[in-house]
């Protein structure tokens, strides 16, 4: 959410911004929300003047009555019951204005950095490097689901008779390394000097509304029926939620956290041939990295939470690219986004395992997240980036360490979180 300031100051920032995120359907938005605003401030000196008013004749009752003036007192407390429906009006006014000009500005776009690429969606994404060398072996790569089958590692029809399509039960030296990778990627991540955590898994829907559009809500979250919770789609809504209406002091910035969650996603719209079996799935876990620093840092951190991500890749010999987002693939809330991708011998090409993000202040302008600083209070910035998400990266990770025979080469980083084994054999 951006401060109400700049749209009444510069509303053709906000215009052009709407038009480069190609949502030329909220332009009227930018209009509305100014004269609401208007309205509501002017309802809002109304008020603040009636109650000066109050106060003031309500002086002069105790003077009268002190005066013996029982006649004239009985008058201007007349006045001041009259002001006091006006009030009343004016504060229920007050009210559904305020409501509806947070519900516009909660619609319209952040402001993205001057340096996002301009583009419609995902397909104008542009690459920005390439890390470590992608091979094609001389054997075809089955499916991940066969590799993973060929170790007894998954059942999707016992899950699909328990849950429906879009769950797994993962077993044996599959599911080990799935805990392995997971186990990797938090001491990875406590090694770079961020302190681990392990936060909710549901959150009140203050909190769903503080970290993501509405648009997302409604196509990830998961809502408990008969209360006020939803389950988390990533482990950074509640821990970016941890801050909730707190003023954090500067000397204490930044705050820098790895947490390990489950994930829950309803995935509307994810269909096609390389989404079947474990790439868009309704339950996942991950271990996600939050930095909520001051707004001078956060380009620094933004660089430091991908090249994280790419490191831990490149750690396991998987080899990666980054892509820069779009404008037009940008949630409403960021400011610029890169995805890293790893490459799939199988498919010759690469995929998406991670998404880091700088939202800029939205996020704690939406949750009240301040700084005390020496020149007085401001809004952190607040960025978010996925550390690992298996069985996501398990793909990545069984094309690129496939042996002919069937086997899984596992690199030394993990070993020793698969009790020293150098190699998972087919059963």
């Amino acid at each position: 959410m951006i401060d109400i300031k700049l749209i009444r100051e510069n509303p053709d920032l906000i215009r052009e911004n709407i038009k480069k995120k190609f949502q030329d359907h909220k332009l009227p938005l930018v209009d509305e929300v100014i004269e609401l605003d208007k309205e509501n401030r002017k309802t809002k000196q109304e008020a603040e003047n009636l109650r000066a008013e109050r106060n003031k004749i309500s002086k002069t009752i105790g003077a009268l009555m002190a005066q013996g003036k029982k006649e004239e007192a009985e008058e201007v407390k007349k006045k001041v019951k009259e002001f006091a429906g006006r009030l009343e009006e004016l504060e229920v006014k007050e009210t559904e204005l305020g409501e509806k000009v947070k519900n516009i500005m909660m619609t319209i776009p952040n402001i993205i950095d001057p340096s996002v690429p301009i583009g419609k969606d995902d397909s104008e994404n542009v690459e920005v490097q390439r890390y470590g060398e992608p091979k094609v072996p001389d054997f075809e790569i089955p499916y991940h689901t066969e590799i993973m089958e060929s170790f007894n590692g998954i059942d999707l029809d016992s899950a699909r008779k328990v849950a429906g399509n879009g769950f797994y039960y993962l077993m044996g030296d599959i599911a080990r390394l799935h805990s392995a990778v997971i186990s990797y990627a938090r001491d990875f991540m406590i090694d770079r000097g961020f302190t681990y955590c392990v936060p909710p898994f549901m959150i009140r829907s203050n909190v769903v509304t503080g970290v993501m559009s509405f648009a997302e809500m409604e196509n990830m979250m998961y809502k408990i029926e008969g209360e006020d919770l939803y389950l988390i789609g990533t482990s950074e809504h509640s821990m970016i939620g941890k801050f909730i209406d707190t003023i954090l002091d500067e000397k204490d910035l930044p705050y820098t956290l790895t947490s390990y969650s489950p994930c829950f996603r309803k995935e509307k719209g994810a269909h096609g041939i390389e989404e079947r079996g474990v790439y868009r799935i309704h339950q996942f876990e991950k271990q996600e990295m939050i930095v909520v620093c001051k707004p001078e840092e956060s380009n620094m951190w933004y660089d430091k939470l991908w090249q994280n991500t790419v490191d831990l890749f490149r750690s396991l010999d998987i080899p990666v690219r980054t892509l820069e987002c779009c404008s037009g693939d940008l949630a409403d809330l960021k400011v610029k986004s890169v995805d890293v991708e790893a490459w799939s011998p199988r498919q010759k090409k690469y995929f998406e395992v991670g998404s880091c993000s700088n939202l800029g202040d939205a996020q704690a302008r939406r949750l009240q997240i301040r700084v005390n600083g020496e020149n007085g209070k401001y809004f952190a910035h607040t960025l978010n980036n996925t550390v690992v998400a298996p069985p996501r990266m398990l793909i990545a990770f069984l094309e690129n360490n496939l042996n002919k025979d069937g086997s899984v080469n596992i690199p030394e980083a993990l070993q020793p979180y698969m009790g020293g084994k150098k190699k998972i054999e087919k059963k």
